[in-house]
């Protein structure tokens, strides 16, 4: 069952380490397919349907079909650009990009339990991103990617290094990130990412998606949460 309230939502969006981008185009094998396998990774938290061609009868038809899958694991579902058809489709909340709708408008329109998310590309926008009613940032690009028309050159791990210290929410690296350079990012300080090609473009999204997570794991500022102490009587020794 999906989350209902925004507490539920916030919650999940604290515990979600991959943001799974879907676009049709990308996916190596038919989408429906291709999704259901990267979501069989607990580690999708997320997935952020991103279809710019696609009418929205179409769209709405794509996002609840999608809302089912993300119930069956539990995931959150959020829409890319189109805010007014998140209550439609009953998803999770909508990303915004820098020429949509204002963050502020989008809460005035959806109500405080919905999750909106918005792209940055400096410091400087990720640090206003909470002032803008925000929940959570996308930080990119990072790398070259085909998905997109970037108007950016990308940042790299440099990026991430610049901005993520001013971090108050939630990030999501984003930008043709794949197996073979999210460590880049993670030795970074990179937490979360956002992926698209580099899971639906794989024959195997699954194994992709463990990969992904695996480099996760290995974030450096990821320290085992240590054990309580056992309380003792007086006089005795404390052991670790």
């Amino acid at each position: 069952m999906k989350p209902a309230t925004g507490t539920a939502r916030r919650a999940r969006l604290a515990t979600s380490r991959i943001c799974l981008v879907v676009t049709e185009a990308i996916c190596r094998l038919p989408w429906e397919e291709a999704v259901g396998l990267a979501l069989g990774c607990a580690s999708v938290g997320m997935v952020q349907l991103r279809e710019k061609k696609l009418s929205d009868a179409a769209f709405v038809k794509r996002a609840k079909r999608l809302r089912a899958m993300c119930d069956a694991v539990g995931a959150l579902l959020i829409l890319n650009d189109r805010a007014h058809l998140v209550v439609k489709t009953g998803a999770d909340g909508v990303h915004l990009g820098e020429d949509d709708m204002s963050p502020l408008d989008a809460r005035a329109l959806l109500g405080p339990t919905v999750l909106i998310g918005v792209s940055t590309h400096d410091a400087q926008e990720l640090e206003a991103a909470p002032r803008a009613g925000a929940d959570y940032a996308g930080l990119g690009p990072c790398f070259p990617t085909t998905t997109k028309t970037l108007t950016r050159a990308p940042g790299g791990a440099a990026l991430l290094k610049e901005a993520l210290p001013v971090a108050r929410l939630p990030v999501f690296a984003i930008g043709g990130i794949d197996s073979d350079n999210v460590r880049l990012l993670v030795e970074a300080g990179a937490d979360r990412i956002a992926v698209g090609a580099g899971l639906l473009g794989r024959d195997d999204p699954a194994t992709a998606a463990r990969v992904l997570a695996a480099a996760l794991d290995a974030h450096p500022r990821r320290v085992p949460r240590r054990k309580k102490k056992a309380k003792h009587g007086r006089g005795r020794h404390r052991t670790s």
